[in-house]
């Protein structure tokens, strides 16, 4: 009897956007949600890839993990990495690049602005493609206020078949803690 094997995706911590070779926009992420997530459904016989931006967590055994700086290339890696049956969207990706970046370190007495463009939406994208979208579509939400709105809101918007959502204005949970609690939509 032949053994269906299922295919995840789980994507993990911040992206950075460089502005100069020393300057960064980022999220507050460790990573640390996606990479549990990941372990898990390999433990449970996926066969799962993981896509994640800059952390220091060892990576799962098993998982195939590819390491990635900008929402860019995550993007890419994710596209390169479909389809898959079940896709977790764990990572911070930053909304917003420098539209240019400097090829020399910005000198303060030179600095004037950043301008800033949007990156492209990994999660909108692969929930919203139809022949690669995953059967399993997770997206995470993390919000300062009005969650459940939000998170109803990003549910429908992104096309997701669920949200995780965390309330990052709790300061036991979350951003820089080894617990987290979360509400599913």
């Amino acid at each position: 009897e032949e053994n269906k094997h299922f295919k995840a995706l789980v994507t993990a911590g911040p992206t950075r956007e460089y502005i100069d070779p020393v300057r960064f926009i980022t999220n507050r992420s460790s990573g640390k949600q996606g990479y549990a997530i990941a372990e898990e459904l390999q433990k449970n016989g996926f066969e799962t890839t993981l896509i994640s931006g800059p952390t220091n967590i060892e990576s799962p055994e098993g998982v195939k993990i590819f390491n990635v700086n900008s929402a860019d290339e995550m993007y890419e890696k994710t596209i390169e990495n479909l389809p898959v049956d079940v896709a977790i969207f764990t990572a911070a990706v930053s909304d917003f690049r420098a539209k240019k970046m400097s090829t020399d370190k910005i000198k303060k007495d030179k600095f004037e602005k950043i301008e800033i463009v949007k990156n492209k939406d990994i999660l909108d994208y692969t929930s919203k493609h139809n022949k690669l979208r995953p059967k399993l579509v997770i997206g995470f939400a993390a919000e300062t206020s009005n969650l459940d709105k939000n998170s109803k809101n990003k549910l429908v918007e992104k096309n997701c078949d669920w949200i995780v959502a965390n309330d990052i204005s709790n300061k036991e949970i979350g951003f820089d803690s080894e617990y987290n609690e979360v509400k599913i939509f």
